[in-house]
């Protein structure tokens, strides 16, 4: 059984660390920083971090690799098409590792950069997680900066056919801003309203709104929900154009989004 702990970094990042209680191993993943890890293992002397993983190139995920890695030893696993600090394992579509006893599997899913990729683990399969990095937000997605609109929508359909059980654990704590923009989208939408008035409550509490669910992503994002009728309706207002596809339909909302 494995628990997850939000170590937050600079403004609104979190690094997770994946922890087995029972054997005392641990996992950091995209630490853009070194020091709230390192911070984390003085106060934790019994454990030992075996490995880092890594969602994409952009600093606020790879800055503290190095350090870390001098530190601890641990193996660091990344994409293979991105140039990241001190790889050990390069990893892409289709690959399968170890991770402190559990299987994960590695799904490429390029959009926000060419070569991000996300993990994905079910063996638990009552209880599969996803490490998303800034592909899929709670409430949102990445901004594209070297993919195309539809690279980006074909990687979020693909994580939103993922079991509606998986937890999802993004990189960002922006589910306040996204659910405002998914409410101006959706004003109509109850279960939107109702999540945007818990997050609301979780941040005033300076509480973090993480993990989400798939099956609440495919109810309340906006990206995921790109076939809606709604939806639809609020991007060819925006654009104010007829819009023939869901291709469409997300870039309009991504470029809205952009400046919401």
């Amino acid at each position: 059984m494995l628990t997850f702990t939000a170590l937050p970094a600079f403004n609104d990042n979190y690094i997770w660390l994946i922890q087995d209680t029972q054997r005392q191993l641990c996992a950091a993943v995209d630490p853009g920083d070194a020091q709230p890890v390192l911070n984390w293992l003085a106060e934790h002397p019994q454990w030992q971090l075996t490995d880092i993983l890594i969602t994409h190139h952009h600093h606020d995920h790879v800055g503290g690799v190095s350090a870390l890695k001098a530190a601890t030893h641990a193996r660091v696993i990344g994409p293979a098409r991105e140039s990241i600090p001190n790889l050990d394992l390069p990893v892409d579509e289709g690959a399968s590792i170890e991770l402190i006893g559990h299987t994960v599997q590695v799904f490429a899913v390029p959009g926000h950069t060419l070569g991000h990729v996300v993990f994905f683990c079910q063996t638990d399969p009552a209880q599969p997680w996803l490490l998303s990095g800034d592909t899929l937000f709670a409430g949102g997605c990445g901004r594209i900066f070297e993919g195309s609109p539809e690279q980006m929508l074909t990687s979020l359909t693909r994580l939103a056919d993922l079991p509606d059980t998986t937890r999802v654990y993004c990189a960002h704590e922006y589910t306040l801003s996204n659910m405002r923009f998914a409410q101006a989208v959706e004003p109509n939408n109850a279960e939107i309203d109702q999540r945007l008035s818990d997050v609301r409550q979780l941040r005033e509490q300076q509480q973090i709104t993480l993990p989400s669910t798939i099956a609440i992503e495919k109810r309340c994002n906006p990206f995921l929900r790109c076939e809606h009728a709604d939806v639809i309706r609020a991007a060819e207002e925006k654009a104010g154009a007829s819009l023939d596809n869901s291709t469409a339909v997300f870039a309009v909302l991504r470029s809205w989004k952009d400046t919401f």
